[in-house]
């Protein structure tokens, strides 16, 4: 009998955030989504840049995902930039609200992927970066690609 392969798709992923911010900590989180926007999900028709996760009425929720109109829906084809609920523990909520509130940390979605046929979304806990942070972080990884070609 053959293997299985395990494969999770990633659909968006929002590389400018790692050059943006320091990276904490990650979170999983399911994502509610209707019919159409989990059909454009699928083909790709999805931006992560400039969205932010806030927690609003005890709920987590994501804001300024860019999910583009499915182009084959009819008249109940989805908002593309309406607010998603995102879908974690309650005890996970009061810790993300505090850490946002009390330690001036942001939520930034980091990326979009398929697990177990459900797509699924990865929040990072992160804090800004300074100008002269990132110039120290190009340097490095400069550095880093001379040693590995040499």
């Amino acid at each position: 009998m053959p293997t299985e392969r395990k494969f999770n798709p990633v659909f968006a992923e929002n590389r400018k955030a790692r050059h943006d911010y320091t990276v904490l900590e990650t979170i999983e989180c399911g994502i509610v989504l209707t019919g159409t926007e989990v059909k454009s999900v699928r083909h790709g028709a999805v931006s992560l840049a400039g969205s932010y996760g806030a927690v609003l009425r005890n709920e987590l929720w994501l804001l300024g995902c860019d999910i583009a109109a499915y182009r084959f829906g009819n008249r109940f084809n989805h908002e593309p930039k309406s607010q998603r609920k995102l879908l974690v523990h309650a005890k996970e909520i009061l810790d993300l609200k505090l850490k946002t509130e009390a330690k001036g940390l942001t939520l930034v979605p980091l990326k979009m992927y398929l697990k177990g046929g459900r797509i699924k979304v990865d929040l990072g806990v992160c804090r800004g970066k300074q100008l002269h942070d990132k110039r120290d972080a190009l340097k490095q990884k400069a550095l880093r690609r001379d040693l590995e070609r040499s």
